[in-house]
């Protein structure tokens, strides 16, 4: 396997449709205002922007996993436990350390742009995102509930609200509602996807909510979460918040409501684990496009 190879794997791919996802939902807020349509290179960059944001802390969370000792000890699903491509050829940690400083300094430029249109909301949101990035893995999992936001915080308000404002959009009760449910939603899965990782991160130093709770507890509270983001939407609907179209995204309600009750059951049984954390992806990826056809329509 060549470096770039490596490079390539410790960005996990297959992860990075959420961050359109969650960029989508900003963009759709935004063309609700047909007198200003967003210019279409700012959608491109902004679009670009998450991507390189994402793949930057997938690739820093893998370096930094690995030259701590922690990938020796993980037991991998396809969900958790990173991508194992550095423990197969060690010598491109270089190459991935430098491919996770390049596409966050490529992220951080685009945010100089939009920094230069829209001011300090671009400086709070896009200074917010950048502190995720570069804090997570080393210190952030050192905490259980700045573990527990965190990556929510990212993919919800940073990257929610922080589309909006650089498409020239006003925060407003419906951006607000929207962020939340993704900061809900994307903070279950990375707990959920922390369940079968518990006992490695425990020797590498982690400590998070899993941890904490044991994976048992940790499993009713990612329950819980995803069940909230659900109340969300509902008082966002019957607010007048969001649009009657988003109440697509209860579509998969029923999905949501076995995850919760199937994950106690499941949490200590690493062949019967996999499935649920696969269920709880696609529910999450699903209701994320649903919202933004929601929004769109």
């Amino acid at each position: 396997m060549s470096q770039t190879a490596v490079v390539i794997r410790t960005s996990r791919p297959n992860f990075l449709v959420m961050a359109p996802l969650c960029v989508g939902l900003g963009v759709a807020l935004a063309w609700r205002r047909p007198e200003t349509p967003p210019p279409f290179l700012d959608i491109l960059l902004v679009f670009m922007g998450a991507l390189l944001a994402h793949a930057a802390v997938n690739m820093l969370n893998e370096y930094e996993d690995f030259t701590s000792g922690l990938d020796l000890h993980t037991r991998r699903t396809p969900f958790s436990g990173g991508s194992g491509a550095l423990p197969q050829l060690p010598s491109a940690a270089r190459s991935v350390l430098l491919g996770a400083l390049v596409t966050l300094g490529l992220a951080v430029v685009i945010g100089l742009y939009f920094l230069s249109q829209r001011g300090l909301p671009m400086l709070i949101l896009g200074g917010a995102g950048v502190a995720l990035v570069i804090t997570y893995t080393r210190w952030i999992t050192r905490s259980p509930l700045l573990c527990l936001l965190a990556p929510g915080l990212g993919f919800g308000p940073v990257m929610v609200l922080g589309t909006v404002v650089a498409l020239g959009a006003p925060i407003n009760a419906a951006a607000v509602a929207v962020s939340v449910i993704s900061l809900l939603l994307v903070s279950t899965l990375l707990l959920m996807n922390q369940i079968p990782d518990a006992e490695a991160d425990r020797r590498g130093g982690r400590y998070h909510a899993v941890i904490v709770l044991g994976v048992y507890k940790a499993a009713w509270l990612a329950g819980a979460m995803l069940l909230a983001s659900y109340g969300v939407l509902a008082l966002a609907l019957v607010s007048s918040w969001l649009p009657p179209a988003t109440a697509l995204g209860f579509i998969t309600l029923p999905l949501a409501l076995w995850i919760t009750f199937k994950l106690p059951q499941v949490a200590g049984d690493h062949h019967s684990l996999p499935p649920v954390l696969a269920v709880n992806v696609a529910c999450l990826l699903a209701t994320l496009a649903l919202l933004v056809v929601g929004l769109s329509m």
